[in-house]
């Protein structure tokens, strides 16, 4: 009879540890849909290209023109692509994102551009460099939502340009490393004798 009772209550304790297990969501893992490729295209650099045409000046026929937004709107409208940048950093570090799809890097064509098999390769060789990178990048974005949220235009051009150096950083590591740059200064080429 002891044993029946002690039986029952073990399991009368037992059931809300297992109804509270039950009850806990488990994480689950992330399942990329996009590209690095189409993270890219279709988040960074629209993101990228709005913030860098947000303070930016035009020499006209009437003079230098200078812009920046001026509204409540237009600032909001410059904020949405900071935060979005900023978290396009993290999409870049999802396990398991292809570098491309279709194997194919829409950029092929041009000289010095390493194949989609070869990104994924170097990433996956130091992923903390990866890190690194997309960090950097998050951090100008981050730069670029201070700058917006204190309405400082041309805090918010420095932080473009952070931006930008991010960007052309990672690049020249994993997506075009071989390409050729320019020298500089160029040098002067003699104009042809008629």
């Amino acid at each position: 009879m002891k044993l029946k009772a002690v039986t029952t209550l073990a399991a009368v304790l037992a059931i809300p540890a297992l109804l509270g297990a039950c009850n806990r969501q488990t994480p689950t893992a992330l399942h990329p849909d996009a590209s690095v490729q189409e993270v890219m295209a279709h988040i960074v650099d629209p993101a990228a290209d709005a913030i860098w045409g947000a303070v930016r000046s035009e020499t006209t026929a009437q003079g230098l023109k200078e812009y920046q937004p001026n509204t409540e709107a237009e600032w909001l409208e410059v904020r949405h692509h900071t935060v979005t940048l900023a978290e396009a950093a993290n999409l870049l570090l999802v396990e398991g994102r292809a570098v491309s799809h279709s194997n194919q890097l829409e950029d092929a064509h041009v000289p010095g551009i390493l194949t989609a098999e070869q990104v994924r390769i170097k990433i996956a060789a130091d992923p903390v460099r990866f890190a690194a990178a997309a960090r950097a990048l998050q951090v100008a974005a981050q730069e670029a939502t201070a700058a917006v949220d204190a309405k400082a235009g041309q805090r918010l051009m420095a932080a473009g340009e952070k931006i930008d150096a991010a960007c052309e950083h990672c690049h020249r590591i994993y997506w075009y490393p071989n390409t050729e740059q320019p020298k500089w200064p160029a040098p002067i080429k003699a104009a042809a004798k008629p």
